[in-house]
């Protein structure tokens, strides 16, 4: 047996032994009857109507405790041919159940297809999740139908639509039709659309002035430049609104050719608005490209929406990417443009921590005196400085507080720790992740999580501590908002192999420990979409690079396994660490994204190390990037019973390297 099938069945006996009796479902007895929720599962994937007919009968005959999974994919299976009286005995048969509701999000997707709206309006009051797009478009249908204005709620929901789903077409050609919607809306829409790179989004939302508008958008984003030399007028709204498009996803691919473009014509014969839109999308294009030239861009945006008198609604990203970029910029024009990005950002995104900090520092560096503390400053700096994250840590050590840990809440009772092992919720999802079924475990486990208070989700974090499943047991305790337990938060599992690998061949073990929470959270037989594998997430042709670098046997190169994954993970962050002169920020970039990369965003001016994570290009790595520095400053407290700093992790400013050679040119 290897490793993993291992954990998985130390896990399913202590699980098994933990189930109790719940609803109509007695305690698992024996867990051979597992085989047939797996045969259930498969069966569902293949579509089987005759295997998940069997695996019905079988675990009803079992009376297994995950019987409500094998019932939801049996009859999910057959959704399209239900009746509302069989969907109703399903919600009495498991109700309160995670696949009470999760049948209830599909079935009210089946009935928006269906066209029927009763059913629908009795059924959706009762959707606990509610986080469906597509369902909450069909939901504002049925409101319009009925008789209520629903244009502000339809339109900001038609808009943050990322996919061309059915249900908000249909929703947005209804209120089109009854003139809810104008063509403005449309524009705007098709716009946003092309800026995310959603070409699909932006054709059918220009269908719904007819069919021919998709086919003239799909024409001008599949050339751009041929598009806008055969249709050079822009003298009608319409016209202008295509040439805009055109110039939007032109962008995309070459900024600096755009921007020629507008300043040669476009800007003169589009109106204002669209000539702004089309010289933001510049900027972005030209900011994620870490190119100078884009501060410039955002300026020439702005200078030209003022000249307009429509409201112009930038995406939030957008306006990210503009912050981002005066950031990177240098002179004083630098933190009033931040402030400006910041300022016309939606109110939600201000309340980002990234944006609080940023907006905090702006004030300051913008102040009168710059050098006496400005209250609203403060303030901001205040407001998220408790924050467990990487903006919260910055914020408390711009106002002279070290990292340190929070106090450790009262211990949890045996009544506390007794009621997360009786709750059935908890019990499916840690059966299910035992059995190998770890995506509908962690459903199930979240949906059971709704609405607990502090004391509660820290019974249900330690319950999966003690079961070792390491993401659940984080997770759920990052949820707490008053009681913190940090050493679930921030766990150090393996402390003893992790440790001493670490120092062994000279790393930070607390670097390590939050290079793993967020690569892995400590899932042994982690895999990503990728085909990195294991505690550190290693790719298989990183694997046999690094063993062959380091000298280790080819056929020891198991990624599943924790103590071979552990050596080769270490010797390679090792090596990327010295190939970055010891620099952390650029160290962790390049375990996410490749050494190339993070060599490439190296080059430019030289900024300050905080700046350079936030200008990272790519969102998952500037994410990773961050949480593994705040990871390690947390474990740096744990490990050492003191203080921390993230500042000194993030080291010194970053910029071009010098002109001796890379460590290794070949490191992958």
């Amino acid at each position: 047996m290897n490793r993993s099938s291992s954990v998985y069945g130390r896990l399913a006996a202590a699980v098994i032994a933990a189930v109790v009796a719940w609803a109509v479902v007695p305690p698992v007895a024996a867990q051979s009857g597992n085989d047939t929720v797996l045969e259930a599962r498969d069966a569902f994937r293949k579509k089987n109507s005759s295997r998940l007919a069997a695996a019905r009968a079988a675990a009803q005959a079992d009376r297994h405790a995950l019987l409500p999974w094998v019932e939801y994919w049996e009859l999910t299976n057959r959704l399209a041919s239900a009746q509302q009286d069989e969907i109703n005995a399903f919600y009495t048969r498991w109700s309160g159940t995670y696949v009470e509701d999760r049948l209830r999000n599909d079935w009210l997707l089946e009935l928006g297809r269906r066209r029927d709206w009763a059913n629908f309006a009795i059924d959706y009051p009762r959707f606990r999740m509610n986080d469906d797009r597509e369902v909450t478009c069909y939901a504002l249908l049925t409101e319009h139908l009925a008789g209520r204005d629903v244009r502000d709620a339809a339109r900001s929901a038609w808009l943050a639509q990322r996919d061309a789903d059915a249900g908000c077409a249909l929703m947005a050609q209804t209120l089109y039709d009854a003139g809810k919607f104008t063509d403005a809306d449309v524009w705007l829409k098709a716009r946003r659309s092309v800026d995310a790179n959603r070409p699909a989004a932006a054709r059918q939302a220009v269908a719904l002035m007819g069919a021919q508008w998709s086919k003239r958008v799909a024409d001008a984003l599949d050339a751009p430049p041929r598009y806008l030399a055969r249709h050079a007028s822009a003298a009608t709204r319409s016209q202008a609104e295509m040439a805009a498009l055109a110039l939007i996803g032109l962008a995309d691919k070459d900024p600096e050719m755009t921007a020629t473009l507008l300043a040669d014509r476009w800007e003169r014969d589009l109106p204002a608005d669209l000539a702004a839109w089309a010289w933001a999308s510049v900027g972005r294009e030209a900011a994620q490209n870490l190119s100078p030239q884009a501060p410039a861009y955002f300026q020439r945006a702005a200078k030209t929406a003022a000249k307009s008198k429509q409201p112009i609604e930038w995406s939030d990203d957008t306006l990210a990417w503009k912050a981002r970029a005066a950031l990177r910029s240098d002179g004083a024009a630098r933190w009033p443009q931040v402030l400006e990005a910041i300022g016309a950002m939606s109110a939600d995104e201000q309340r980002d921590a990234a944006w609080v900090y940023w907006r905090a520092r702006a004030l300051q560096a913008t102040a009168s005196d710059p050098k006496v503390a400005d209250p609203e400053a403060t303030r901001l700096l205040e407001s998220i400085a408790g924050e467990l994250n990487f903006y919260g840590s910055l914020a408390a050590e711009d106002l002279g507080r070290p990292i340190a840990l929070a106090p450790e809440p009262a211990p949890l009772t045996a009544q506390e720790r007794a009621a997360a092992v009786r709750n059935p919720g908890l019990s499916r999802a840690l059966l299910l992740i035992s059995i190998g079924l770890r995506s509908e475990g962690v459903r199930e486990w979240n949906f059971t999580l709704r609405g607990m208070q502090d004391r509660e989700l820290l019974a249900a974090a330690q319950l999966a501590c003690d079961m070792e499943v390491w993401d659940r047991c984080i997770n759920t305790s990052d949820r707490t908002r008053t009681e913190i337990d940090m050493a679930q938060r921030f766990p150090m599992p393996f402390r003893k192999d992790v440790v001493a690998r670490a120092r062994e061949i000279g790393l930070d073990p607390a670097y390590v420990y939050g290079l793993i929470r967020q690569e892995s959270r400590f899932i042994m037989d982690a895999k990503s979409g990728a085909g990195a594998s294991g505690l550190m997430q290693i790719m298989p042709a990183t694997a046999k690079w690094t063993a062959k670098k380091i000298g280790m046997d080819h056929s020891a190169v198991q990624l599943h396994d924790k103590d071979a994954n552990l050596r080769l993970g270490t010797a390679y962050l090792k090596l990327v660490l010295d190939d970055f002169a010891g620099s952390q920020p650029l160290a962790a970039a390049a375990y996410n994204a490749g050494p190339g990369r993070s060599r490439r965003w190296r080059d430019g001016p030289t900024l300050e190390s905080a700046i350079w994570a936030e200008n990272i290009p790519f969102g998952e790595t500037r994410d990773y990037v961050k949480k593994v520095l705040s990871n390690a400053a947390y474990y740096e407290a744990m490990l050492s019973g003191s203080s921390a700093s993230l500042k000194k992790r993030l080291g010194p400013a970053v910029g071009p390297k010098d002109a001796s050679p890379t460590l290794d040119k070949e490191l992958p």
